[in-house]
């Protein structure tokens, strides 16, 4: 899928890394950061004051490279899940989506389900959750998500192979470039700092991920 989604792209499918990035600290350095001097080292304070977490959602557009339509708040469940890919679609209400997402239960929901299928226009009985049909149980909606004849589905990431999702290289530059040395005195001022972070990684350093998977974790 990811070698193909230029391909795709040109043709109006997008095609999307997705993933949470949960527990974001705000975290305030108790004393300023020593600049580097002639021999000597950057020293940074050890503690610091914690002013509470945000988690991010993000879309990676694989053929672009760039970071769409972040939702970043408080919590990070079912609902703001659904949330979340409710406002990408909308986005381009008419066009084909492929999310590739990991197993999270989440990702995998009743109301998920219900949504795709009334955009998706689909009439059959959806089932009841826990009880029969394609709502009962997780490998049931699993199963629907994943079919390749609705505009909008999902593709999963093997178990314990997250990693796999490309979005998950664009967390560790977030963490590396931003987070590392960043000092936030809110939740506010980190929430802003990472939405100003996306505008500018798309603007001046977005690009697609040369995929060259052979077994290996990948690096950025």
């Amino acid at each position: 899928m990811y070698h193909q989604a230029v391909e795709l792209h040109e043709q109006g499918i997008h095609v999307i890394s997705v993933d949470e990035k949960t527990g974001i600290q705000a975290l305030e350095r108790i004393h300023p950061t020593q600049p580097e001097k002639p021999g000597q080292v950057a020293r940074v304070e050890f503690e610091y004051k914690r002013h509470g977490t945000q988690a991010l959602i993000a879309n990676f557009e694989v053929a672009t490279g760039q970071v769409i339509f972040p939702t970043i708040q408080e919590t990070r469940t079912e609902v703001d899940f659904l949330q979340h890919i409710k406002q990408t679609v909308e986005s381009d209400p008419q066009a084909k989506w492929i999310f590739i997402a990991d197993q999270l239960n989440t990702h995998k929901s009743a109301s998920l389900v219900e949504w795709i299928a009334k955009e998706c226009n689909i009439q059959d009985d959806l089932g009841k959750k826990g009880e029969e049909g394609i709502l009962h149980n997780m490998p049931s909606r699993t199963g629907f998500l994943r079919d390749e004849s609705h505009r909008i589905r999902f593709i999963y990431t093997p178990k314990h192979c997250s990693w796999l999702n490309q979005v998950e290289i664009w967390f560790g530059i977030l963490a590396r470039r931003l987070l590392k040395r960043g000092q936030f005195k809110s939740t506010a001022e980190l929430k802003e700092r990472i939405l100003k972070f996306i505008t500018f990684f798309n603007e001046t350093l977005a690009k697609p991920f040369r995929w060259t998977y052979i077994g290996k974790p990948l690096v950025a």
